[in-house]
């Protein structure tokens, strides 16, 4: 096995990398890398999912749709909220721990992201946000009952087309990924628990 997989993080065997194509085993070093300096150590979902490269390489595109900024339509913080309404409903740790860390260092608010990650009900949300998180739990509990009355939701509150489609989109986004996760069990890293803890008094949840 090569050591740039050393570890067992999940019930799968560790991913070999002589089974990885050389460019995208550049473009995964260059995605933990980035991850080192940014918080001093690597998610350990990415030290998984190279077992199966090139589906990594098709997860990593998706994401990379739905978070840059550069062309995306609703906030990295209305996503990353929406992502935990989402995974709180599926009872994804591993999700809780790593998106609860992303948001509390966009946020600067830590409190409101745990509240968030217990229940999104008990924040203090503007009436788009508790739109957004009310569409998200209720589409990821009850898919087979969603009508277009949550379209002119959405729309009340001033989201527009291009928005809700997103916001579909992303709710769509971690449910797919809650249920891998749920099945090869990846260990979160002590790091995230910790990580982003400090109260920035320039905190915002808009």
């Amino acid at each position: 096995m090569s050591e740039k997989y050393p570890e067992q993080l999940s019930y799968l065997r560790k991913p070999d990398e002589s089974e990885v194509p050389p460019e995208l085993q550049e473009l995964f070093d260059k995605t933990t890398d980035a991850m080192m300096e940014n918080w001093g150590f690597i998610n350990n979902l990415f030290r998984v999912l190279p077992l199966n490269a090139r589906q990594y390489k098709g997860f990593l595109d998706f994401k990379d749709s739905l978070f840059n900024e550069r062309f995306c339509y609703l906030s990295n913080i209305e996503k990353e909220m929406i992502g935990l309404v989402v995974s709180s409903t599926n009872g994804c740790t591993y999700c809780l721990t790593t998106h609860g860390d992303y948001l509390r260092g966009m946020t600067g608010d830590p409190v409101w992201v745990d509240k968030l990650c217990y229940n999104y009900r008990s924040a203090e949300l503007t009436a788009r946000q508790r739109a957004l998180c009310d569409f998200a739990y209720f589409l990821t509990a009850y898919p087979r009952e969603i009508t277009s009355e949550w379209v002119d939701k959405l729309r009340d509150v001033g989201l527009n087309d291009h928005e809700i489609l997103e916001a579909s989109y992303v709710v769509g986004f971690f449910n797919y990924t809650n249920r891998w996760v749920a099945v090869i069990d990846p260990k979160p890293n002590d790091g995230h628990y910790s990580h982003n803890r400090e109260v920035s008094k320039g905190g915002t949840t808009s």
